[in-house]
């Protein structure tokens, strides 16, 4: 009708139809427009109007939907879709209580109970209150048995009041009602794998798994189990069935890959995370893992290859920063290592051995002059020995003896014990050393 231009009539049943299917597609534009062309054919019609309503606060249009609110109340305070609007108005407003009232006297018009017990049970957990909000929850089960919002609510309210054991015999007995439900078989093997009952999540699993065996989360979390307990082939093995049903499976190979890993397997690990790279050319996780391996195998510059790769997909993961700084100090190429450490430090301030790594790497590619400007910077935080002694070595490798000797003299007061280590690290201040003290011992005298 809109594409030709042409003007239909329509009932008000045909036109609620109509702004109800674009309410349920989300598409609220289309929906104002069935409504205002409803309205043109149906000027007071009170079920329009609540659509109006309905589609008011889905566009947080609180001041508009309370004055039509005044307007329908009148009329309408028998008719539980504008009820239902009325209490998501003032729980939009953070009012749950006042939800709650109108939510329990649109109850007693007996439609929609599911809905409206799963409503009030919302608004209970709003308050932090998962006594009533189970309460609700579980009435809106026995309205709807099959409501799997209902029963996922269920147990979360159970665990928040620490009621294992009644959970468990909730979830029991439901499944003697409902012996097919996936959802409270789901339900099962989360309950146990929580409490680290993993044979016993495992036969929920299974259950789920002989009732529909597509469900591809669930060989998930059944290898999760076998992980946990250690049998890493049998992990392997459900990881494998999964992979059949997968569309992406870059991860479920990377995880076979961990297994493989942890059952002293290297090579077979190694192509696990490779062919999860086919599968993802981007997945840092694999990259990292590689990098790994190859270390331990002494393959260095692929471990560093990895590293790289990985690191630069994922910036801001400081683990993966230290460990490019690490590889690349190990292979030598200390100017590399300098950004990294730069970023540690930067990230990281209240953390000591990242600015005595970077002013370590600094003098080691020979710039003491920047090394002595991010070592004042680390004194700041850090007032330690090692990094006067370090500074020492900066300004005599810079002909600056008098700040030289005085950095070395404060290193000596902090903590002399270091001075044998730190002669062996910077030959320059071996013989300041005995400068020092040497004047120490005429000052006493």
């Amino acid at each position: 009708m809109m594409e030709n231009n042409d003007e239909f009539y329509f009932d008000t049943e045909e036109l609620e139809d109509i702004i109800v299917y674009y309410l349920e597609l989300g598409d609220f534009n289309y929906a104002d427009m069935a409504v205002n062309y409803g309205l043109k054919l149906h000027p007071n019609s009170l079920d329009i109007k609540i659509k109006r309503l309905e589609i008011l606060l889905e566009w947080e249009e609180y001041n508009m939907a309370k004055e039509l609110i005044n307007e329908l109340k009148g009329a309408s305070m028998e008719n539980t879709d504008f009820l239902v609007c009325y209490a998501k108005y003032y729980s939009s407003l953070g009012n749950p209580r006042k939800s709650i009232e109108i939510c329990k006297k649109a109850l007693t018009l007996e439609e929609e109970e599911n809905f409206l017990h799963n409503f009030i049970a919302d608004e209970y957990v709003n308050l932090g209150d998962p006594f009533n909000a189970l309460k609700h929850y579980r009435k809106a089960l026995k309205e709807d048995p099959t409501d799997e919002y209902s029963l996922e609510n269920c147990m979360v309210c159970f665990s928040d009041l620490n009621k294992s054991e009644e959970a468990i015999a909730f979830l029991n007995e439901y499944l003697d009602e409902f012996p097919y439900s996936e959802t409270a078989w789901f339900e099962y093997g989360q309950f146990y794998f929580n409490r680290k009952n993993y044979d016993e999540a495992i036969r929920g699993y299974d259950y789920l798994l002989a009732i529909n065996s597509n469900s591809v989360g669930v060989y998930a979390n059944k290898s999760a189990c076998y992980e946990a307990m250690g049998q890493y082939q049998k992990a392997i093995d459900t990881y494998e069935e999964m992979l059949e049903l997968e569309y992406t499976k870059a991860f479920t190979f990377y995880k076979i890959g961990l297994c493989n890993k942890a059952l002293k397997q290297p090579i077979l690990a190694l192509n696990a995370f490779q062919k999860s790279l086919r599968e993802d050319p981007q997945f840092y996780l694999a990259m990292m893992e590689q990098s790994y391996l190859y270390e331990e195998m002494g393959g260095m510059s692929e471990a560093l290859h990895y590293a790289k790769e990985a690191t630069q997909l994922n910036e801001n993961n400081l683990d993966y920063q230290k460990r490019l700084a690490f590889l690349f100090i190990d292979s030598g190429k200390f100017e590399e290592s300098l950004s990294c450490l730069k970023k540690l430090v930067d990230a990281e301030p209240t953390r000591f051995y990242n600015w005595y790594a970077y002013s370590e790497v600094l003098m080691l590619v020979g710039e003491y002059e920047d090394a002595v400007t991010v070592l004042n910077s680390a004194i700041k935080k850090h007032h330690r020995a090692e990094l006067f002694y370090q500074l020492s070595n900066c300004f005599f490798n810079l002909k600056d003896q008098d700040k030289g000797t005085e950095s070395l003299q404060k290193a000596l007061e902090l903590d002399p014990s270091l001075v044998k280590d730190m002669q062996k690290k910077y030959p320059f201040i071996k013989d300041e050393v005995k400068k020092v003290k040497a004047t120490k011992v005429k000052k006493k005298n």
